[in-house]
């Protein structure tokens, strides 16, 4: 009787490993880093148990099997600039957003934006202000997590932080007090109050608008000093923390590097010196290159027909000169101003403009993993998150793969299977 009750856990027991054991076969795995041939991987739970060449990894028995033929498995990709409360300015302006859709309206939004880029093969996203709506990306966060909605892991950034009168939507007169699409704060006593609340509130990192078009005739000038930027790094970083800057003038940029921004956003205006002194302080550029075009595009621009328009052409440039420095580019294409699910446009132009494929595909896996204190995830290997995407082909020689997403898996959990 008791050899029976042994033998009767056993086979319980090894039920119960097979059943969370899944074995991925592809043509090829990315682990982050670099591409190989004849590797498995084994999936146990929410976790990668084991990641290598087949004859070197003891496959465990009774697990499920996956053939992804003609695939590439890759880390679950990380978007680094996105608005899930945002949707194309062609459908609606930015402004009209912020003023005329209601707050439901725009959660409710999001999560289809979130299941839509979770199908994407986008995994993590890190999401850089809600645009006026509050805190309700750290609600759409919550609803992930909690199993309400279908989407990727998600950082975010609440309000974001402005200096006043730098911000919109504009041109009220001073008796209106209408909706702002970040939250101001000046001095030293409210940038500590304002950086604390939204910390409290939910958000995962500070940013923070370290310029804006408020000049005398609506071009872009430095809204912080250094030592107000400075004051949000140190009261961000006191709750573990980092700090993130939207920059597009150079001298905005510059602050922000001395400040001790961990990453820029946008950037357009950079000069050779500054992008030097990114590299030389490690901060990671986050171009936006796909924002650029989107917006080009809905004043009339028709790419492949007309010239170029000086915003991309300058942006060719500047990319070009922030490579030949050595700056770290990060993968993040300020999705939300262009449909959510084409995320990998990003991908598409950081190779157009000068990146390889290989580049590209850390950028948006390893290296933004890096960047954003997510360890967890970003490659292959035994301990890590499965959180796994197969395209069709090989994105590390042909980035246009990417848009080919066959399978993806969040967590061991497949939430898309079309191989």
């Amino acid at each position: 009787m008791a050899r029976f009750i042994l033998s009767l856990i056993l086979v319980l027991f090894v039920g119960q490993v097979n059943a969370q054991s899944i074995v991925l076969e592809p043509d090829r795995v990315f682990d982050g880093e670099a591409i190989y041939e004849g590797w498995v991987v084994v999936v146990d739970g929410q976790r990668i148990a084991a990641a290598g060449p087949r004859s070197s990894i003891d496959v465990p028995f009774g697990s499920t099997h996956y053939r992804l033929e003609g695939m590439t498995l890759s880390p679950g990709f990380i978007e680094g600039h996105s608005h899930v409360l945002l949707h194309p300015y062609d459908e609606t302006s930015w402004t009209d957003q912020v003023l005329k859709e209601s707050r439901a309206e725009r959660a409710i939004r999001a999560g289809k934006h979130a299941e839509i880029t979770l199908q994407a093969g986008f995994t993590t996203i890190r999401d850089l202000g809600s645009e006026g709506a509050q805190y309700a990306d750290v609600g759409v966060k919550m609803a992930v997590r909690k199993g309400v909605i279908q989407g990727p892991r998600m950082l975010v950034a609440g309000p974001a932080i402005v200096a006043t009168g730098s911000y919109g939507p504009k041109g009220f007169h001073p008796e209106v007090n209408q909706p702002l699409g970040a939250q101001s704060a000046d001095g030293y006593d409210d940038l500590i109050r304002v950086t604390r609340e939204q910390i409290g509130y939910g958000a995962d990192f500070i940013k923070v608008y370290a310029d804006y078009r408020w000049g005398p005739n609506g071009e872009a000038m430095p809204s912080f000093s250094i030592k107000e930027l400075t004051l949000i790094r140190e009261t961000a970083e006191s709750s573990g923390r980092p700090l993130v800057a939207h920059a597009g003038t150079d001298a905005g940029m510059r602050r922000a590097i001395m400040a001790g921004v961990e990453t820029i956003e946008h950037g357009d205006g950079g000069s050779r010196e500054t992008f030097a002194m990114m590299a030389e302080h490690g901060v990671v550029w986050y171009p936006t290159l796909a924002a650029g075009e989107a917006i080009s595009s809905y004043s009339g621009w028709e790419k492949g027909v007309d010239p170029d328009p000086g915003r991309i052409t300058r942006k060719k440039a500047t990319f070009k000169m922030a490579m030949e420095e050595g700056v770290s580019i990060g993968m993040g294409g300020d999705v939300g101003v262009y449909d959510h699910g084409d995320n990998a446009w990003e991908l598409e132009l950081l190779v157009e403009y000068g990146m390889t494929a290989l580049e590209a595909m850390r950028s948006v896996t390893s290296l933004n993993a890096t960047t954003f204190h997510i360890e967890d995830r970003g490659r292959i290997a035994a301990g890590l998150l499965a959180d796994l995407v197969a395209v069709s082909g090989d994105p590390t020689q042909d980035i246009m793969a990417t848009y080919d997403v066959r399978f993806v898996m969040k967590g061991g959990e497949i939430v898309r299977d079309d191989s």
